[in-house]
């Protein structure tokens, strides 16, 4: 695990391709009942305008039961609310998925302690697509 704590950010190592790690991601959420509000392919987008980049795909998730009383309780949350997860590869072609910390989220936002477990889940969810 590589960490951008001072950013607040999380990445860990996937041993599978941008593509299969998106894929076992989105069974994840669904397994998990987490939903899925969108999935960006900077990548595709790219290349559709002629440009080349490494595989990269951004999933938007959450689940409006958990989030909804982190933002009321902390409204600028909304901001990083829904959820977001990277999923890219590096110029060595080593994949991986990155993630805001909970803990960094929850400084930023100045959310309450008893809110922290509505968006902490997001480590164990990443954890298991790394598996």
């Amino acid at each position: 695990m590589e960490s951008n704590q001072g950013a607040g950010l999380v990445s860990i190592a996937s041993p599978f391709s941008v593509s299969e790690t998106v894929k076992k991601f989105e069974g994840i959420l669904q397994a998990k009942g987490v939903k899925l509000f969108a999935v960006v392919d900077h990548s595709g987008e790219a290349a559709a305008t002629g440009m080349q980049m490494k595989p990269t795909k951004l999933l938007i998730l959450g689940n409006p039961k958990a989030g909804t009383p982190v933002m009321l309780a902390s409204p600028s949350a909304a901001i990083d609310l829904p959820l977001k997860v990277l999923v890219w590869e590096d110029v060595d072609g080593k994949v991986w998925i990155s993630y805001n910390s909970p803990a960094y989220l929850q400084a930023r936002h100045s959310i309450p302690e008893g809110l922290l477990p509505n968006i902490a889940g997001i480590e164990a969810l990443v954890a298991r697509a790394a598996e």
